[in-house]
């Protein structure tokens, strides 16, 4: 998602529209001053002596799903989208809300015959940096028909 009509960002957690080529420039902008503004937030309620990259801060524990987003938004990666209609369009990560709370679930999914599937553990093993350099910890599992997916906490959860 995109900065909406009130101007809000929202992290991409890949059941968005796709942003078009023209405005990517424009998100980019966005993502860093998202990011900026995590960090200023991270710096404001550390404890001193900490690095705010270190751990998410208390609103994030409470948002996994869309601080995981920006960390992985921010980190270059590429996230999934659907259309209008809800059909997947565009291969790329997905962000839903994990089965405990504080957790996220990150699934690497794209359209029908994309291969997408064959694709899921190098692209998720990808994911798992940009996560950790925002003090994310993420589980690789497999799941139901044997497809793949991450698991992330905060680190020290």
């Amino acid at each position: 998602m995109t900065a909406g009509a009130g101007g809000i960002f929202e992290a991409a957690t890949g059941d968005g529209p796709p942003v078009p080529p023209a405005g990517a420039e424009q998100r980019s902008r966005e993502i860093r001053a998202a990011l900026d503004g995590l960090l200023q937030i991270r710096r404001l309620t550390l404890r001193q002596g900490g690095d705010p990259k270190d751990a998410p801060a208390d609103w994030e524990r409470r948002q996994p799903v869309r601080a995981v987003a920006l960390a992985l938004e921010s980190g270059g990666l590429v996230p999934s989208s659907v259309d209008a209609s809800g059909v997947r369009v565009a291969t790329g990560y997905r962000v839903r809300a994990g089965d405990r709370p504080g957790t996220a679930v990150v699934e690497w999914l794209g359209p029908a015959g994309s291969g997408a599937a064959q694709e899921e553990a190098e692209a998720l093993g990808a994911c798992v940096p940009a996560l950790a350099r925002l003090g994310w910890e993420a589980l690789l599992y497999k799941g139901p028909r044997g497809r793949r997916f991450l698991e992330v906490e905060p680190l020290g959860n």
